[in-house]
């Protein structure tokens, strides 16, 4: 009964809830979603620095948060180079002494508080690579001596400080006693001070600092008069007064409120009641340094203050052809529909039969389905662009905890069983359990993306293996088709190649990235290339010219071990490695941000995995040849003793990995060790889901249905569903980061199935069996990828800064 209730369930979700419907409402969603974005851009302004000066909220303890986009955090090095030849200057009370303090802290972390605390503070920084100054004033009551300050920046000989952070009020609560007498004094002299901001303004930054709340009940006694309704007062009146003569957005005063905000959760742990811990602090000067260096900087996680990049030439020709393939379309629509209307049935006078229209032309269809696909992937390209180029979508940042990484990962688990079902087939890796596999380890390695995990070295280390079993699935794959089909042809390396690498080539272009950046297309890429060398080379040793016999078997098992030789010199020599992968046209795909090291990473870190796929596919296919396996439905694979014991050990191995990884401290060490152990967890995981039989006869259609598009969805996480890169998580509605998750996971999930069926269609047209026809097609990929290199060498060059002499 309850088999029968549960097969009801998934037809009756599956009949309502197809995925051609699921497309359809994420169309609508996005189309909805972009329209209310642009409307409240339009309206409350694209400006991201307002959000970033005025809103906020923590993730944690210290993660601090501004509404709609991304805070960078700067390290030492960064921020010298942000403000070399810069002049920063504070001015108030001891509040903005102790900001003073952090900020100076961002580029010298030794600098101690010391001096006069009722005295003006300076620091300088000369060096040949960074000379600034940053100055603290002291002016702790808005009056004439601060005028007569700020008046001598304007008047006076001397240069004007480039930012100038002030704020004053509780030492004038303090020193009257919370007299409303004094609050009307500091109205007029603020009103005073106002129009010398706002002309100060029209050439440097100036931000006033809003008064930050206190913890009244750790006031000392000759603090208790400063109240947070004092303050409050006082802060509306600088609100109201700043800038109410100043017409030009460009000479305002920026109101500094976000530290008020981070004050009002953390001024619990002061230790008087007046001052804020050294964390809040250092998180207001975080954020002034991004106020004045994201647009010069440009870090990839620090999108708030950032403008939107330039469109490049190659984008332009982008949108080029995907407009001329939208129009191309609509008339190839409107010249069917006119030729449907001729074509309509009629019936002839005199002998009163149906004629029937003449079949269409295949031509004709080919060139629909082309065009169809390219306008398809023309709109999808321009969601991509909207979700990370154009400011359109919000963006903010990860913050791991525990429980956004493991609560999700039981979510799915459900899931997987809950789509449960028999296997077509029962041998060991049959097509339904790689998917299976490949679709659970995506997901889980989505999950560990969104959340943030890899702060986590546990979890990094287990995640590092999910990647090392795809490679390890990319060389058990394409080693069992070339030995046992022994198809070497040209068509079946360039469909390959296509399906692997042409999102990533459009990404590439569309959103003006290196190819390298999105690394695991390059390995698998490189590693097929490689089985395909490896195996077609003289002597070609398949499965059916060997035929048992033990020559054939111990000549590929000599071109396996040459190959593990070249691995491990190539490894051992990094230097060998950079000068390959440097020369020309493969320096231009393999390199990022002008160096290879990132590369050389990523492919010394899984060097042997591949190898390994392709030895366990060799003896596999051998012992199933020689009919040593039981791959009944039901039947263990082993007998039944040698079936415990191998499960046995499994089952220890698996877990003797897990423990190691959960006790590794450090990063290095632990990457230098996966590559020799990482193959361990992988074969004891086959062996537990392979070894007993009715593991092997059952698989996840859940999993599966997502291992198909697993490669889509690996490369399309990093720009609409993650963020800046995959530095941060898109945000299509704000407020609700539960609900902005749901929506936007499903619109990612739809689009890249979508591109998966966009891929293999064009696959069916341009790369065609027809081995003259694909020959011709290569020579123009050829040309095309020399071209696109030849306009990127130009861009570069173009970048670059013009230095004078």
């Amino acid at each position: 009964m309850a088999a029968l209730a549960y097969t009801l369930g998934k037809r009756e979700i599956n009949h309502y809830f197809s995925v051609r419907s699921a497309k359809a409402l994420a169309l609508g969603a996005v189309l909805v979603l972009a329209a209310c974005h642009a409307v409240s851009r339009r309206y409350q302004g694209v400006d991201t620095c307002e959000y970033l000066l005025s809103s906020g909220r923590f993730l944690g303890e210290k993660v601090w948060q501004p509404y709609s986009c991304m805070m960078h955090r700067y390290k030492q090095s960064e921020a010298k180079d942000c403000l070399r030849g810069k002049h920063i200057a504070f001015i108030g009370d001891s509040r903005i002494r102790q900001l003073f303090y952090s900020f100076v802290k961002l580029i010298n972390p030794q600098y101690k508080e010391e001096g006069n605390k009722h005295g003006n503070i300076h620091f300088e920084e000369k060096s040949s690579s960074s000379l600034f100054k940053v100055d603290f004033l002291w002016y702790p009551e808005v009056n004439g001596s601060m005028k007569q300050c700020i008046k001598s920046w304007i008047e006076g000989p001397s240069p004007k400080p480039n930012i100038v952070v002030a704020g004053a009020a509780t030492w004038s609560i303090k020193i009257h006693n919370g007299s409303n007498e004094a609050l009307t004094q500091y109205k007029i002299n603020i009103t005073s001070i106002a129009p010398l901001l706002e002309n100060l303004a029209r050439s440097s930054d100036v931000y006033w600092i809003l008064q930050d709340p206190v913890y009244e009940d750790m006031l000392s006694e000759n603090r208790k008069m400063i109240t947070n309704e004092k303050i409050d007062a006082y802060n509306e009146a600088a609100v109201s007064i700043l800038n109410s003569s100043s017409r030009n957005s460009k000479a305002k005063v920026k109101v500094f409120s976000a530290p008020r905000l981070i004050a009002e959760e953390t001024i619990i742990q002061s230790s008087d009641g007046l001052h804020l811990p050294e964390s809040s602090r250092e998180t207001s000067a975080m954020i002034l340094m991004n106020i004045h260096c994201n647009n010069i900087t440009k870090p990839i996680d620090g999108s708030c203050c950032q403008n939107q990049p330039p469109v490049t030439s190659i984008q332009k020709l982008a949108f080029c052809f995907f407009a001329f393939s939208v129009i191309g379309y609509l008339i190839l629509l409107l010249i069917r529909r006119n030729n449907h209307r001729k074509n309509k049935p009629c019936t002839d006078m005199e002998s009163g039969e149906e004629k029937k229209p003449a079949s269409n032309n295949p031509t004709v269809s080919t060139l629909e389905t082309l065009l169809q696909c390219l306008c398809k992937l023309g709109l999808i390209m321009g969601y991509f662009y909207m979700c990370d180029r154009a400011n359109l979508f919000m963006k903010e940042n990860k913050f791991y905890t525990h429980s956004s990484f493991f609560i999700p990962i039981i979510y799915i688990l459900v899931l997987g069983v809950f789509y449960t079902e028999n296997t077509k087939e029962t041998k060991v890796l049959n097509r339904e359990q790689t998917d299976e596999w490949k679709g659970w380890m995506q997901l889980v390695i989505l999950i560990y993306h969104i959340s943030g995990a890899s702060t986590f070295l546990p979890v990094y280390m287990h995640i590092r293996v999910l990647v090392a079993a795809y490679l390890f699935q990319t060389g058990y794959g394409h080693f069992s088709y070339f030995w046992i089909k022994g198809d070497f042809c040209i068509y079946r390396v360039c469909q390959v190649l296509f399906r692997l690498n042409f999102l990533v080539v459009v990404l590439c272009i569309v959103m003006d990235r290196s190819y390298q950046f999105y690394y695991f297309v390059p390995l698998v890429t490189v590693w097929f290339i490689i089985i395909y060398v490896t195996l077609a080379l003289w002597p070609q040793i398949v499965q059916k010219k060997a035929n048992g016999s033990c020559v054939w078997h111990i000549g590929l098992l000599l071109k396996l071990v040459c190959l593990f030789i070249c691995i491990y010199f190539l490894a051992c020599s990094q230097g060998v490695f950079e000068k390959v992968f440097s020369l020309w046209p493969l320096s231009k795909c393999f390199e990022l941000n002008g160096s290879i090291y990132e590369w050389w990473f990523r492919w010394k870190l899984d060097r042997y995995v591949v190898f390994y796929g392709m030895l366990f596919a060799f003896i596999y296919l051998t012992f199933q040849k020689r009919q040593a396996l039981s791959e009944g439905k039901g039947e263990p694979l082993f007998p039944n003793k040698v079936s415990n014991i191998l499960l046995f050990i499994s089952v220890v191995s698996f877990l003797t990995y897990s423990i190691w990884a959960s006790s590794c401290k450090n990063k290095t060490e632990c990457n230098e060790m996966h590559p020799s152990v990482s193959v361990v967890q992988i074969l004891a995981f086959i062996f537990i889901r392979n070894i007993p039989g009715y593991a092997r006869s059952v698989y996840s259609s859940f999993f599966a249905w997502f291992g198909k598009i697993s490669l889509e969805l690996f490369i399309c996480q990093y720009h609409i569903w993650l963020a800046a890169d995959t530095k941060g998580v898109l945000v299509l509605i704000p407020g609700y980061p539960m609900f902005n998750i749901i929506v936007s996971t499903f619109i990612f999930v739809c689009v890249a199935h979508e591109i998966f069926q966009i891929t293999n269609d064009l696959a069916q047209i341009i790369v065609p069996k027809d081995n003259a026809v694909l020959l011709k097609r290569l020579l123009c990929v050829g040309v095309f990828f020399f071209g696109l290199l030849f306009l990127s060498s130009i861009q570069e060059q173009s970048r670059q800064p013009i230095i004078n002499p």
